[in-house]
């Protein structure tokens, strides 16, 4: 299910002088919708200023937590961040749309499975879901976190990540990449780039040996940390990348003008029902032109990064754009992008009830 729900925040927790957690209360009646993954993401929908603005925030709490939290950092100029730790408090409420998003990789208690992860900034959120879920459900996993903020003061989760490698060594190596002040806290100075990855493969890490590798950052760092392990010989499949985002300022995009040019006909499935729209053969998206016509399809960034609007093309070809979120094998077997993506031929047909 895709639909939006009205959860209370029951707990507002600051985790730094610019970002909070929010911990849900969840209905026991929403419990299986609100289930999760490690890596997952919520999408939060809020009416800011009378326009309808929604965000998608990682989930930052581990399976064992028994508890559903995101957190949210403050972006400069950002009109859902900025409105969410001003204007949020404990018992308010907020639309949320069920866990989405496929970063973290299968759980494999069985095995020894060694993950190397790169976080930068906010992106430690998915990420201590997923180490701290391996943790302590993988007795033999080892991990290696190398995690870069600006500043002490602005390092998200900094007693939670002591924790746990307090509590799991030898089997967390935790590295801290400062680029401001490092305060005595720093293994390292500077940011997280390709010479500091070719180091740590030299002398920490044995890239033949990591089962899989995590990236999660700005757009640059990760795209720059891929091609890196990938000119190590690292595999393809060992690599799973999120991103924080590709809109700068925590912007919406426009509504859609009206189709004016050629048109094909989209048929949609999702949550069994089957309805149809016109949309531009020459540009624009599926999203805002079900929006023209009156229908509302899953969506948060528009930027072809948190697959809230993944679904799948059973029928006619589409043209996608930009693709910051699918596998290539989901490519392959024909999932898309709704925000990223456009008819090229007159008929069409999306599911959004594919998995």
């Amino acid at each position: 299910m895709s639909n939006f729900h009205a959860l209370a925040i029951d707990e507002i927790r600051a985790e730094t002088i610019d970002s909070a957690s929010l911990r849900f209360a969840v209905p026991e009646a929403l419990r299986a919708d609100f289930a999760f993954t490690p890596g997952q993401h919520l999408t939060l929908r809020a009416t800011i200023d009378g326009a309808d603005v929604r965000r998608s925030y990682s989930i930052c709490s581990a399976l064992d937590d028994g508890e559903l939290r995101i957190a949210i950092r403050r972006v400069a100029g950002g009109r859902f961040s900025n409105w969410a730790l001003d204007t949020l408090k404990p018992g308010d409420r907020i639309d949320v749309m069920p866990p989405a998003g496929s970063f973290g990789p299968p759980p494999a208690p069985e095995r020894a499975c060694r993950y190397v992860a790169f976080a930068a900034g906010s992106g430690i959120t998915p990420v201590l879901s997923i180490v701290a879920s391996v943790l302590a459900r993988e007795p033999r996993a080892e991990v290696t976190l190398v995690y870069g903020n600006r500043r002490r003061e602005t390092t998200m989760f900094h007693a939670a990540l002591e924790d746990l490698r307090r509590r799991h060594q030898p089997r967390m190596t935790l590295l801290h990449v400062l680029s401001g002040d490092a305060d005595g806290m720093a293994d390292m100075a500077g940011r997280i780039d390709r010479p500091r990855l070719d180091a740590l493969l030299a002398a920490a890490v044995d890239a033949r040996r990591v089962d899989h590798f995590l990236l999660c950052g700005p757009g640059t760092m990760v795209e720059t940390l891929r091609e890196g392990l990938l000119a190590h010989g690292v595999a393809a499949a060992a690599i799973r990348a999120e991103l924080f985002t590709t809109a700068p300022a925590d912007t919406q995009s426009a509504p859609a003008a009206a189709a004016t040019g050629p048109v094909g006909r989209v048929v949609v499935l999702r949550d069994g029902a089957r309805r149809d729209f016109v949309a531009r053969l020459d540009g624009g998206n599926l999203v805002d032109a079900a929006e023209a016509a009156g229908i509302e399809l899953p969506y948060s960034c528009k930027g072809g990064v948190c697959a809230t609007c993944r679904c799948k093309v059973t029928a006619g070809r589409v043209e996608m754009l930009q693709n910051f979120a699918l596998s290539d094998d989901e490519v392959a077997a024909g999932f898309i992008l709704a925000c990223q993506s456009h008819p090229i031929t007159t008929e069409v047909t999306i599911d959004f009830d594919a998995t």
